[in-house]
């Protein structure tokens, strides 16, 4: 890439000297701001509130027996992660053999985020010959076995990568650290007695309560943090078409925009809203046989060009089967889905001598999004017989006082059967593609306090797909589904009359 800055060893060793304790002159010198032919090229430097913050890290850490903690809680794309990589790799760049952890709330925010963020910034430094980027370390190439910076995901069972140690320099940074666990935190304690340790925490400000907020005004630790709180709407790299977006779908006073917006702590809890460790849970359980459970079949049908329509069927606490299918119009999916219904209505439950064959007569239940292009699915699936729930997203829920909408209060009994019932099968080919769409979305409150979900146009605005292979497992709760009914009884492959009177057989009516 043209327009990278270049500085010989020689110098780059005067470098290093002259900002080992100034990361703001670091990160103003050590990439190409405003250089033609760089991703930098329409950027003239750090925005007002980083180089605030890299101004205090600077000052705090002058005193070297003093260790430094900072707790940064903003809105939706403020440039909070990339401040996080030029702490980094300052840290890494300026101080000889460190040990630098880096963690996220989820190995997933660590992986595709953070650490991905790391190799682009390393790669526009003058540092990029000096340091080596991996999927998990980032490392000095003339001593990789101690001078390096380790992504570390976090597990409450297992806290010993957080514990104390004896090197002399210690960078702990935690980026998402609302949904970070308090264990993880207590634990990384024993990692702050080192002078001169630097340990950095930002996040949207997801939970009420945890260590997180205690680090800020009114909490318990407070008086050991400095602490700051960016609005999305005073950062100058943040959207501001979509900030706008959000105020208008969700309210001013909602709690989705006191978090993504504000940098404001909620009401109540945001941010995911199905956990990782309730889909691990689930992956474990054994599934309940019972034959009395109901088939659901969900049909989300896509509305853009890259979304995916997603047939999925349930039966009690499984997922027997999940179809995707791309660039396809509302007549062939239509037609998809009634093959597939036709596969769970009628199932064989007896067969004489004489080739008599019954059936369970119980039908699915095709619960369709019938918003949009859906609407023609529901109305060719009714056409020919089936029985169709047209389910409409945005409608009054059944329960008013506590969900938004039909969708919030569908996701919320979802959630309910994944934490209690639900039984997955981690082989099946399609598992991986759902897991990552219950495992996206957020959520957040009004100022009713009614339960809210992230839209998927938000979700696209951060880089995400839709969440459809989720929304179609959600589609199945729209509604009550009552049990099946029993099949008769046989008696010799011949079904028994029913409602006779006690004592009498099928030959004596």
């Amino acid at each position: 890439m043209s327009g990278l800055l270049t500085l010989p060893e020689r110098e780059l060793g005067r470098f290093v000297e002259a900002h080992a304790d100034n990361p703001l002159a670091f990160v103003e010198s050590a990439f190409p701001w405003a250089q033609e032919g760089t991703m930098l090229a329409a950027h003239e430097g750090p925005d007002t509130w980083q180089v605030r913050l890299l101004h205090q890290v600077g000052e705090a850490l002058s005193d070297p027996d003093a260790g430094a903690r900072f707790a940064v809680a903003s809105g939706h794309g403020v440039g909070k992660t990339a401040l996080a990589v030029w702490l980094i790799l300052w840290f890494i760049a300026t101080r000889p053999h460190p040990q630098i952890v880096v963690t996220a709330n989820t190995s997933t925010q660590l992986a595709t985020k953070t650490w991905r963020e790391l190799s682009k910034w390393l790669q526009m430094s003058i540092f990029r010959d000096t340091f080596t980027w991996t999927a998990t370390r980032c490392y000095h190439r003339q001593a990789q076995s101690t001078w390096f910076a380790a992504a570390v995901p976090w597990r409450a069972d297992r806290p010993e990568a957080f514990a104390g140690t004896h090197e002399e320099h210690v960078l702990l940074l935690m980026d998402e650290a609302s949904a970070i666990d308090d264990l993880i935190w207590e634990t990384s304690e024993g990692m702050m007695t080192t002078p001169g340790s630097l340990w950095v925490a930002f996040g949207n400000p997801t939970r009420a309560t945890g260590r997180f907020r205690e680090c800020f005004p009114g909490g318990r630790f407070a008086h050991r943090w400095h602490h700051m709180r960016v609005d999305s709407r005073d950062a100058k790299m943040a959207d501001q078409k979509q900030i706008a977006a959000w105020v208008t779908d969700y309210g001013m006073d909602s709690d989705f925009v006191r978090v993504r917006v504000l940098g404001e702590f909620p009401r109540q809890a945001v941010g995911q809203f199905i956990s990782e460790a309730d889909l691990e849970e689930a992956e474990r359980r054994s599934p309940t046989v019972d034959q009395l459970q109901p088939t659901a079949i969900g049909v989300d049908v896509a509305r853009y060009g890259d979304d995916r329509s997603v047939v999925l069927v349930r039966e009690g606490s499984q997922i027997v089967d999940m179809q995707v299918y791309r660039e396809i119009d509302t007549v062939r999916l239509a037609g998809f889905v009634c093959e597939i219904a036709d596969r769970f209505r009628g199932v064989p439950q007896s067969q004489d001598g004489y080739g008599m064959v019954t059936y369970n007569s119980n039908e699915p239940v095709l619960c369709i999004d019938g918003v949009g292009l859906g609407a023609g699915v529901v109305d060719m699936c009714k056409t020919r017989g089936y029985r169709v729930e047209d389910v409409l997203a945005g409608s009054k829920p059944q329960d008013p006082t506590r969900y938004e909408n039909l969708r919030a209060e569908m996701w919320s009994k979802m959630r309910e059967w994944v934490k209690t019932r639900a039984s997955f099968d981690t082989r099946t080919a399609w598992y991986r593609e759902l897991k990552a769409d219950l495992v996206s979305i957020e959520y957040g409150f009004d100022d009713k306090g009614r339960l809210q979900m992230e839209r998927k146009q938000h979700m696209k605005d951060r880089g995400l797909i839709s969440p459809d292979a989720a929304d179609a497992l959600a589609l199945t709760f729209a509604v009550p589904i009552a049990p099946r009914r029993m099949p008769p009884p046989f008696n010799g492959g011949v079904p028994m009359l029913q409602g006779l009177p006690p004592g009498l057989s099928w030959m004596a009516a």
